[in-house]
């Protein structure tokens, strides 16, 4: 087996090793079951056509810490879903959300320090990360309400209005708080899904995460607007147009 098939295989395995391991303790029904294995098998073949497409020669130092953060998060996926309706194991799905989110600033670290960055690492760092806040927000919305999934859904949603608004698909500039914005995201869903606040502190404090991170995309959807092509090229012509106008200097006899 190639070391380009060997990543994703792995991840699956340890899935399913993971999946077993939560069955054996607190217990893992038919939904939790087949959510986590659906989400490792979608997972597995993602990365296998993101390696490919990459033409990558294997998972370097960084995404297999993606990975495992990957694995936790189909964790938290499969006993979230098991727990619809009913009390979550929180003594357990706590923690694993608390390590996937600690090792979010591992892999980072470890790109840039084994000098592996690539845009196929920074692409499945960051669907990690949204599939995680959605699962999150789910989790909490029986209990801070629905407008909680604005959280989890609006990653999918500045996505879906790629499709037919293309000037939303150009790269955008460095910026921190940016960053900042996703971090508390992950932080405040993790602490109020822990319940070890009032229920009304978490709210409040989940609102003013999902501010954050209405003010963050709400500054790129403008950058990008404000850097569309079409706005471009109207300002290059506006621009010669102006420049054409202008009287020409009289040349000296």
């Amino acid at each position: 087996m190639s070391r380009v098939r060997s990543g994703p295989v792995v991840g699956l395995i340890l899935q399913v090793v993971l999946l077993a391991g939560l069955a054996g303790t607190v217990g893992l029904g038919p939904a939790g079951w087949l959510a986590g294995l659906a989400y490792g098998g979608v997972l597995c073949g993602l990365l296998l056509r993101g390696l490919r497409r990459a033409d990558a020669g294997g998972l370097g130092p960084a995404n297999r810490v993606t990975l495992t953060r990957a694995i936790l998060v189909g964790g938290v996926l499969a006993l979230t879903v098991d727990a619809w309706g009913r009390p979550a194991p929180v003594a357990v799905l706590a923690p694993l959300t608390a390590v996937a989110l600690a090792l979010d600033a591992v892999d980072g670290r470890a790109a840039r320090r084994t000098r592996t960055e690539s845009a196929l690492g920074a692409r499945f760092d960051m669907e990690v990360d949204a599939f995680l806040l959605l699962v999150l927000s789910a989790h909490l919305a029986p209990s801070v309400g629905g407008w909680v999934l604005a959280i989890g859904a609006m990653r999918y949603a500045f996505v879906a209005a790629s499709w037919p608004l293309p000037w939303l698909r150009r790269s955008l500039p460095p910026r921190y708080w940016r960053k900042v914005a996703a971090a508390t995201q992950g932080v405040v869903l993790a602490v109020a899904m822990a319940g070890v606040l009032p229920r009304t502190v978490n709210a409040v404090l989940v609102a003013g995460a999902l501010a954050m991170l209405v003010e963050s995309f709400g500054h790129d959807v403008a950058w990008l607007w404000r850097h569309r092509p079409a706005r471009l090229a109207a300002a290059e012509r506006a621009a010669a147009e102006r420049a054409a106008a202008r009287p020409m200097p009289k040349m000296l006899s």
